[in-house]
């Protein structure tokens, strides 16, 4: 990355007060969990539309089907850990100065490296939870019953469906988190975007929410997104690296 540039964001975030990250699979990769939409990534092997929505929730075939790739690709996200970007985000957060995270992905990380405040627009999935009676699972739970040949896991309080507590396509955004996320956009000085493409709605449209009310935008990426025509900063490069150099940077100074 230039110099100049990563001067340019160092001063950004040693002068603003009222950050908020928005993250995306960029970051959660560097953990060991693999981009759903890159190359060799799940929807390159699996028709996502099987797992939609409706299909998952009136077809029991769609169930087994999300289960049987969830059962698969579920140790990758338990054996997860947060890295150096991650951290980074805590620091701020603990230096008063981010208020809060919102991410795009489902595996937890932030929480468990550390942040309180986090807003899970797509929701955890490390959480699984009864369409009927609303009864929470942890997934640890249900991998060992899908392991012992439960192709179509059921509430054990009701027999209701269980669904994994993430936004499946075709399903409706959770209102509180996404407009809270929207909120917290329009209020802060700065945007930081982390190991996101800015492809995916709403979660992208929070880029220009926050341009438009006064914020910086930096975007630390390694490749191309849609808003680096707006960003003030632009970083091509690892989030863990790159993040752990920026804020180590600017709480020092």
């Amino acid at each position: 990355m230039a110099s100049s540039e990563f001067g340019r964001a160092v001063a950004l975030v040693r002068d603003a007060r009222r950050i908020v990250a928005l993250t995306g699979a960029g970051i959660s990769t560097e953990s060991g969990i693999p981009d759903f939409r890159g190359p060799g990534g799940s929807w390159t092997k699996y028709d996502p539309a099987v797992f939609a929505y409706p299909q998952f929730v009136g077809d029991p075939e769609s169930r087994k089907a999300y289960w049987r790739w969830s059962v698969e690709f579920w140790p990758q996200v338990a054996a997860a850990k947060p890295n150096d970007a991650h951290l980074a985000l805590v620091a701020l957060e603990r230096a008063e100065r981010l208020r809060c995270v919102v991410t795009q992905n489902v595996d937890g990380l932030h929480g468990l490296a550390g942040s309180r405040d986090v807003i899970e627009i797509h929701g955890n999935g490390t959480r699984t939870v009864c369409l009927s009676c609303r009864t929470s699972y942890d997934r640890n739970r249900i991998q060992e019953r899908l392991l012992g040949g439960d192709t179509d896991p059921r509430c054990e309080a009701c027999g209701g469906v269980l669904k994994p507590d993430v936004v499946l396509f075709g399903e409706r955004m959770p209102q509180g988190p996404t407009e809270r996320a929207f909120d917290e956009a329009e209020s802060c000085d700065l945007l930081i975007v982390v190991g996101s493409s800015l492809v995916v709605n709403p979660a992208a449209r929070l880029v220009p929410q926050a341009k438009q009310n006064g914020a910086k935008v930096v975007i630390v990426n390694l490749d191309r997104t849609l808003y680096d025509g707006i960003a003030d900063v632009v970083l091509r490069g690892r989030a863990a690296e790159t993040m752990g150099s920026l804020v180590g940077e600017a709480l020092s100074t």
